[in-house]
Order: structure tokens, then C-alpha cells, then sequence
């Protein structure tokens, strides 16, 4: 699972990557080419809390080593994981707390997410992808 706001999401799911951790290189090293990944969102925009709380987009990480792109005018040079984005429906968080392994029963559940990226159980992930109408293998 990974971790950004709708708006950057969006972005990645326009143009086939993913980007984590302000586009630190580490993170993106411990995802590998046929892992599936879910965004999830805390807000639409960045560090604009506005309760969005939602999964925003799953797919499947490609066959390609992480790269550098330019943003920002060559001034901001993330790293990125190009990603084959499933079409699906972005879905709220809560109705599903009391059913995934990585929630259930945790009164401060998003305090994993503060890592911006992190491993969840096979189960969560079919379950958010039924829940986000994903095509899934």
C-alpha cells in the first residue's frame, strides 16, 4: 500500500507510474515488477485535510527498474515505478476498517501510513480491489 494524495494519484494513474515518500528512491527498491500496490489517499489535496480517507487507484508494478524524472523545471528530480493502473472506483476507507487485517480493531489505524509505503496481507488487497470494482487477476 502506498500513500499520497488524490491529486498526485491522479497524476501517477495518468501517466502509468507511481511515486512515494516525496520521490525517495529506497522505498521504490522494495517493490518489484508483478507486486500489486493501492493508493491510498488521506486527502484530495496535499497537506489540505479534508477527510477524503479513500483508495484511489491499484495496479501492477511493471517490468522496469526505478527512474529519475524532472519536475518543476529540472528544479525536482523524483524517483519513479512505472504502473499498470487497473480501472477502478476510488471507495472510502471506512466502511471497510472492521475487515481488513491491517485496520481491524486499531483505534489509530493510520498511523502505518505515516510511512508512506507498506506491505498488507493478500486478503486486504482482494478486498479493496472487489471494493474499487478492479478487474483483477
Amino acid at each position: 500500500m502506498a500513500v499520497a494524495s488524490a491529486e498526485h494519484v491522479r497524476i501517477g494513474r495518468d501517466q502509468g507510474f507511481m511515486q512515494v515518500n516525496h520521490g525517495k528512491l529506497p522505498p521504490l527498491r522494495r517493490v518489484h515488477p508483478g507486486d500489486h500496490v493501492v493508493y491510498y489517499s488521506p486527502s484530495e489535496v496535499l497537506r489540505k485535510p479534508d477527510g477524503l480517507q479513500s483508495f484511489t487507484a491499484i495496479g501492477e508494478v511493471c517490468d522496469k527498474e526505478p527512474y529519475q524524472a524532472s519536475m518543476h523545471g529540472g528544479t525536482f528530480h523524483p524517483y519513479r515505478r512505472d504502473v499498470d493502473w487497473y480501472s477502478v472506483q476510488e471507495t472510502p476507507i471506512r466502511p471497510l476498517l472492521d475487515h481488513l487485517e491491517f485496520t481491524r480493531g486499531k483505534q489509530n489505524w493510520g498511523s502505518q501510513m505515516r510511512f508512506g509505503l507498506f506491505k498488507i496481507s493478500r486478503q486486504d488487497m482482494d478486498l479493496i480491489a472487489e471494493t474499487m470494482q478492479a478487474e483483477w487477476p
